[in-house]
């Protein structure tokens, strides 16, 4: 016996709908569902608890989103140009 517990949401409908992969295959099975609503503190708790995963499939923790954001205030150094640059360059398109 295999005892799973899992949060669903039940929509406007009145229907609960449970998709959950197992082990067992073309066999019968007995199941018993326990329905009870949760607090409005639990479920913003078990939003905030989801993964979240980046364009590229990886995790999002609050270490990778630090990386990223040190990363990319680096690059804004590295390819940053100086007030007098920007200047010169609007000067110049005016020319054309």
């Amino acid at each position: 016996m295999k005892t799973m517990k899992l949060r669903s949401h039940i929509g406007a409908d009145g229907i609960l709908q449970i998709h959950t992969p197992t082990d067992l295959k073309d066999t019968s099975v007995e199941v018993v569902v326990v329905i009870q609503p949760l607090a409005d503190a639990e479920v913003v708790t078990s939003e905030e608890a989801k993964p979240q995963y980046n364009a590229w499939g990886k995790p999002t923790t609050k270490q990778s989103i630090r990386n990223t954001i040190t990363k990319m205030q680096q690059l804004r150094r590295e390819v940053a140009l100086d007030k007098t640059s920007i200047r010169s360059m609007i000067e110049e398109g005016r020319r054309f």
